[in-house]
Formats: C-alpha cells, structure tokens, sequence
C-alpha cells in the first residue's frame, strides 16, 4: 500500500523525536554526569573537586566550632608551635629596625596575628595571606579564609607555579577579581608608586601534584562524629536510669476523688528520705526503668584511641591517662613533640617568607632616594620558635655538658683541635654554628679568668630530666 503524503510527513517527523527520547532513557548516568562543572578544566587529577572540598573545610570548622575534642587538638598545635613565642633576627641595622615596626604596626600586630593564622592553618590546611603595602613601602597582612578562594590558577606545567586565587562569586552572583600571585621577579610599584596586592599561599597535608592542603581534622570527623553521638547516648541512657514514677494505689468513689488526690500529690510530691504513713486503703509503689546498659568505657576508650592516633597525639594530651606511669607518658610523648617541631619549621619558613617580602618590598619603595636608613632586600632574616619543652633544654644542657669533658681532654692531649671541639659541643646541645666565626669571635674576647677555664664534667646527685632540679643519689 503507498503511503500517502500526509504519512510519510507524520513519520518523519515523529522518528527524530522517538529516537531522541530513546537515546535519553538508555543514557547511563555516572558520577561525572552529576558533578558536571564541580571540577576545574585547570584543577589536577587528584585534586579534590570543587564541592567536595568545600564540604570538608565547612565540616572542619563546625567541628572546631562545636567539638571539644576537635578545638582541643587545633589549641594544642597552636599552644605548642606559637605558645612559646617567635622571635625574629636581623644583622642589617636598618632591615632590623624596618622589621620591628612591622611587627608591632598597629594594622599588623603579628603576635596576636600569629596564633589565628596557626589555627586557620590547622583547620583548613590552607593559609592564604594577602599583602597589601602602601607607597612608603609598609606592608600589611591578612588571612582569607580557604572557604573564601574558589580556585587556584598555576602554570599548566608546574602546580607549584601559582598566577592568581579567584576568589568565590559575591552574593549577587558576580565574579570578583582575582588576587594576583606573588610574582619576586615580577613585583614592583607602578608609575604612581603604588604596589598591587598579592596573595600568598601556604598548605599542609597536601598529597604530591595537588595545590590545595587537607585539615588535620579530616580524618577525624568521622570518629569525632561517632565520640560526640555515643557520648551523648550514655548522657541520656545515665539521665533516664535514674528516673522513677510513684504508682499510688487506693479505693476512690469516683474519678473526681482519684482528681483531686492527684492533684494534692503534685503540688507537693514527697521529698526523698521523707516518711509517709497510709493506711491499708492506699499503697505506694514506684517504678523504674529497668536499662540493661553494660558498661561501655571500652567502647568509647577505642573510638577516642582512634581519634587520638588520627591527631598524633597521646591520649593523656585528650584528658584520658591510659598508663599510669610516668615513663609511658613520657614515651608517648617522643613522636608527638617530634610532629609539633615539624610544625613549628614549617610555620617558622611561613613567617620568614612573609618578612622577606615585606622587606623586598620596602627596599623596592625606597628605590634609589638619597638619605640613611635604607633596608638591604638580600638582608638574612632569622626566625627562632620556642621550645616545645622544657625536658629538652635539660637534656641537651646535660649532654653539652658530659661531652665538653670528654673533648676537653681530647685537646689538651692534642688529639683534636678547636675547631673539631666546637663541631662536636655544638652538635650536642642542639645548635647550630659557624665554627669559623666563632674562633674570631674569641679570638678578640678578653681571656677568662680562673674561674671561666672550668670544664663540663658529671654533675653531683641525680639531675630531674623534667625540671632539672639536682636530686640526691647518683645519675639517672
């Protein structure tokens, strides 16, 4: 049978759309079809997308925000890497002097700046800082929330490379200007004599080829989760054992008197320990949840064990003492003061990168004016960090001065020379020096008197590790 024209033009028309709504019900929908645009065409292949990130960091500062555990842990990172206070150390006089009224600008206020930054770096894994500097050549500093940057840019080649921060849309929905990379080769005034901004970024925890840092909190939200609802259900499970109903039972005439007798006992139960005499027309009885609740210290010691290994801290440090000897906690010490002093490096380089730009910055603004006072660009700056304890400086001070014995005899034989007797006291209290600067250094000291020729030796009794307090007895 021959179609007509009206047929033909019907199918046609119908078997485009047929095969489109077919294509569309035999689709398969896979991870990428819902996260379309969540990552970035730029972004690495083992980066965390967009909006899986942004969950952690949200995350992490809930958990810091409403978790005892979680602020406790970020307190004691801080407490340890900026606690003890950080210094910094110039020997060019006029950087020194430009540096210390950085430091104590009242826009800047570092040591109380400090202590936020360490914190925002423990969080979120990220410190972004932006450095504003006016014409004079003052730098200031500022730490942007991680939350607050929706991408990072870097050369296609080298992720360590960053061009700019694209900060996240404003609330009508713009995109804001990004913030330019610090760029050392590329930095300088314009013709006005102005300085751009700049940001600067700092990550911990950041797996290789990726750009953005991970929280110490991350691995610990889930567990911090299950402490905080497992806690909170012994809370309630303790709270409603203990509670009880009175059963009164007696011969009532009618349901307004068994009322009215209810009433009277509301408006004023009886106190515990009180004395109630009825007669045989009334009986007390009292009920009581009967909660088989087994003893679950077990449970929740394992779930804060967990959480404690996930931070790299003993639990004696989470108000949990789980040996009551001095020497386990002592022991369990050894690898958490050995990842706080990492810590501490790091953040010390931060605060050391941070100086040094300012002062190149200055040196930039100063240009070629005639007058003193001028900063050196290329000047080495120092930063020194407290120490993280004091059984440290006791042990280190015993052992300089066990060997200053034992070399000392070595060069007055004549076996070594000073040079080789202070490599070896140095490397045995912990420092660092410039031997050769030294024995010029002494050179032109004035010569010590019979007192100041004493030599380190074993000291008398038994010396406290901790406190360093001499003890009767002999050496530990």
């Amino acid at each position: 049978m021959k179609e007509t024209f009206w047929q033909g033009l019907r199918r046609r028309l119908l078997a485009d759309e047929v095969r489109l709504q077919v294509r569309a019900a035999l689709q398969t929908e896979t991870d990428n079809t819902f996260t379309l645009g969540a990552r970035s065409a730029s972004a690495p292949p083992h980066e965390r997308p967009f909006a899986e990130r942004r969950e952690a960091l949200q995350q992490a500062l809930e958990a810091w925000r409403v978790n005892p555990l979680a602020r406790r842990i970020v307190e004691l990172t801080t407490q340890y890497v900026v606690g003890g206070g950080i210094t910094f150390a110039c020997e060019h006089p006029a950087t020194s002097r430009f540096l210390h009224q950085l430091w104590h600008h009242p826009l800047n206020q570092l040591s109380l700046r400090l202590p936020e930054w360490c914190d925002e770096l423990t969080r979120s894994g990220n410190l972004f800082i932006l450095i504003s500097t006016d014409p004079a050549g003052m730098s200031y500093f500022r730490a942007v929330p991680a939350a607050q940057i929706d991408e990072i840019r870097t050369r296609p080649n080298d992720v360590d490379q960053p061009l700019e921060y694209q900060p996240v849309p404003g609330l009508d929905g713009r995109e804001v200007q990004a913030w330019p990379a610090y760029q050392p080769l590329e930095d300088g005034p314009d013709a006005g004599g102005r300085f751009p901004a700049v940001m600067r970024h700092y990550a911990i925890n950041r797996p290789a080829g990726c750009v953005w840092g991970e929280s110490d909190l991350l691995p610990l939200l889930r567990w911090l989760s299950r402490y905080a609802n497992w806690l909170e259900d012994r809370a309630r499970l303790n709270r409603y054992r203990t509670a009880f109903l009175y059963v009164v039972r007696s011969r009532f005439t009618g349901e307004g008197e068994r009322l009215a007798r209810q009433q009277r006992l509301n408006a004023q139960p009886p106190a515990p320990g009180s004395i109630l005499v009825t007669d045989e027309n009334e009986t007390w009885e009292v009920i009581q949840p009967r909660l088989e609740a087994d003893d679950a210290n077990t449970d929740g010691l394992a779930i804060k064990k967990m959480i404690a290994a996930g931070a790299g801290l003993p639990l004696h440090f989470l108000a949990e003492p789980e040996s009551s000897t001095r020497t386990t906690a002592e022991a369990a010490g050894g690898p958490t003061y050995r990842r706080f002093e990492q810590r501490q490096a790091f953040f010390l380089q931060v605060i050391a990168d941070l100086l040094r730009i300012a002062v190149q910055r200055r040196a930039l603004a100063q240009g070629r004016r005639p007058g003193g006072g001028r900063v050196d660009g290329q000047a080495v700056i120092r930063v020194h960090g407290g120490d993280l304890s004091a059984r440290d400086n006791v042990a280190l001070g015993l052992a300089g001065n066990h060997i200053l014995a034992v070399v000392g005899q070595l060069r007055d034989r004549g076996l070594i020379d000073d040079r080789e007797l202070l490599r070896v006291v140095y490397r045995f209290i912990g420092e660092t020096a410039e031997v050769e600067e030294l024995l010029e250094g002494g050179k032109a000291a004035l010569p010590a008197g019979p007192a100041g020729r004493q030599r380190g030796g074993f000291p008398e009794g038994k010396v406290d590790l901790t406190s360093g307090e001499p003890k009767n007895g002999g050496l530990e």
